[in-house]
């Protein structure tokens, strides 16, 4: 067999091996019944010499973004994982309408108000708050595409995770990449996210905070308690989600009748 011909053989190989796994992928996607692939595709992209597989795509909620992710990353021959998924927004925006809106309840909340603020702005980085009293705490927002960018330096976890679910909640958001930094450095554990999500819930106008309990045990959120409909109960949920550093939320929570 020359080298052409051997070449040939492993690329077929090579072809065959992304197709099974691929394959693979789908069908336990089809299983997911947090995700629907006839309304809402997923592109497949899989690395066999890595092993590294990418998801490309619009997915319906977060819900469906961060199981589709998990699914993946539980398929046999799969080394890693590169989530390019973004969320169908709650209405299409531009990312200066995106920016601006974000930028509002950023400068609004409590919390973050002694973190300078800045922006990028038709390629240059604007200051809109400046703190005095922590000038090491820094907030900057990028938008691109309705993908949300934080960056800078924040002084504790449960600053970062607000100011990723502000994110989340600014309307025409398709997906935020969090990646401020927390100094002094704060090792994470599971009271930490569960007084973050209690912070969120308090936070949400659309939940009534104190009719829900919650548990965090390695990283999964446990919902209960007793709310007035349907729609409460998945914000709740969402709310969750939407927390950085959440493997999982089990909604256990009941709809008054």
């Amino acid at each position: 067999m020359g080298l052409r011909d051997a070449l040939s053989v492993k690329s077929e190989a090579a072809m065959a091996e992304m197709t099974s796994v691929e394959k693979a992928v789908k069908a336990a996607f089809e299983h997911g019944h947090d995700i629907n692939l006839h309304r809402y595709p997923i592109r497949l992209e899989f690395d066999v010499t890595k092993g590294a597989l990418t998801l490309e795509g619009e997915v319906e909620n977060i819900i469906a973004k961060k199981r589709a992710f998990e699914i993946a990353s539980q398929v046999e021959g799969i080394q890693g994982v590169m989530d390019r998924l973004t969320v169908v927004p709650s209405e299409r925006r531009g990312d200066g309408a995106i920016r601006d809106s974000l930028v509002q309840e950023l400068l609004q909340e409590p919390v973050l108000s002694l973190c300078t603020l800045r922006v990028q702005h038709k390629g240059a980085m604007e200051t809109l708050r400046e703190s005095t009293e922590t000038p090491d705490s820094l907030i900057e927002v990028f938008v691109n595409e309705g993908i949300i960018h934080l960056n800078g330096v924040v002084p504790s976890l449960s600053h970062k995770r607000l100011a990723g679910v502000l994110a989340w909640w600014t309307p025409g958001c398709r997906d935020v990449i969090n990646g401020m930094r927390v100094m002094p450095p704060e090792a994470d554990n599971d009271d930490e996210i569960a007084d973050a999500l209690r912070l969120v819930l308090e936070k949400d106008p659309l939940i009534h905070a104190d009719q829900i309990g919650i548990r965090v045990r390695n990283r999964i959120v446990t919902l209960t308690g007793l709310v007035g409909n349907k729609e409460e109960k998945k914000m709740a949920e969402l709310d969750a989600w939407y927390l950085l550093g959440v493997n999982k939320v089990v909604n256990g929570i009941d709809i008054r009748h």
